[in-house]
């Protein structure tokens, strides 16, 4: 166990600072405070930081610290606090670490006993999910889906019947395809398409996955899209066999029998005691 107490010790801190995902005005005070105090700051791009520090007079020295290099940048980074330096860790917007370099940094740092700590702004999850129109809680940050369309639809489908509303980042230009899978797999749920978040051509798109479809192909900008969670009625529906079958098969694709009664309870909406009192009933027959 380790317990961090962010301002009552004298260690050297990683510094989670989030960069405004489209509109300059939005960089907060805390945050412009924290990049001037500390003599490095680590980006994801230097150059694009660059332009933010010429706005803010910013004088750091930047460290390159992006999906190609995390490794060795994470070994410099950790020379840096080992001699007593704070350091800020920046993305290109939004908060590192959510897709974008930084959890691998995180968790080093933490092995290192140093602190990590967060500073509040900017996230273009949080942005689309309250915006949307669908119910905000429960919610599933999900991300980027994987780019190949085979494996894009293996894990709508691991999704589908998920109650939870569902949050995704995607590209323009693969919107399309996107949409396409999310209606064959999911069926023609309601959706809010966000894009250009915070920015002049800002635009909320609110109904049927369908609906959207049908102006997917002249949309710009990055997106997010907020999927409403599968019916539970729906999602009841799915499973027209027993419990214990259904561990079994989870068991036989290779997952544990604690993972598979885990499972099972959450996709079936069932106390996970009672599905592994069904599984000890079943064990020894």
């Amino acid at each position: 166990m380790k317990r961090q107490k962010s301002f009552d010790n004298q260690k050297p801190t990683l510094y989670l600072v989030p960069t405004p995902i489209g509109n300059l005005t939005e960089m907060t005070p805390r945050a412009i405070d924290i990049l001037k105090s500390v003599n490095y700051i680590a980006a994801e791009d230097t150059r694009h930081t660059l332009q933010l520090f010429n706005h803010f007079d910013i004088n750091g020295k930047l460290i390159s610290h992006h999906e190609h290099n995390i490794k060795a940048s994470s070994i410099k980074i950790l020379q840096l606090m080992d001699e007593g330096e704070s350091i800020a860790l920046v993305s290109d917007a939004g908060y590192p670490a959510i897709s974008d370099p930084g959890y691998e940094l995180v968790k080093e740092v933490i092995e290192h006993d140093y602190n990590v700590v967060p500073v509040s702004g900017c996230n273009a999850c949080l942005d689309a999910l309250v915006v949307s129109g669908i119910a905000p809680q429960p919610f599933m940050f999900y991300g980027f889906l994987n780019h190949s369309d085979k494996k894009k639809k293996k894990e709508l489908q691991q999704l589908k019947n998920i109650t939870y509303t569902i949050v995704f980042y995607e590209a323009p230009h693969r919107i399309t395809k996107t949409l396409s899978l999310l209606l064959d797999v999911f069926g023609d749920r309601q959706i809010a398409l966000c894009r250009e978040l915070t920015k002049r051509h800002e635009e909320i798109i609110r109904g049927k996955i369908s609906e959207v479809l049908s102006i997917s192909n002249e949309l710009k900008g990055e997106m997010v899209i907020v999927v409403e969670g599968c019916n539970e009625t729906e999602a009841e529906e799915q499973y027209d066999f027993p419990v214990i079958e259904h561990i079994e098969q989870l068991m036989e694709e290779g997952l544990s029998s604690k993972e598979a009664i885990k499972k099972v309870a959450h996709l079936r909406h069932l106390k996970k005691n009672d599905v592994y009192q069904e599984y000890l009933k079943n064990k020894d027959k």
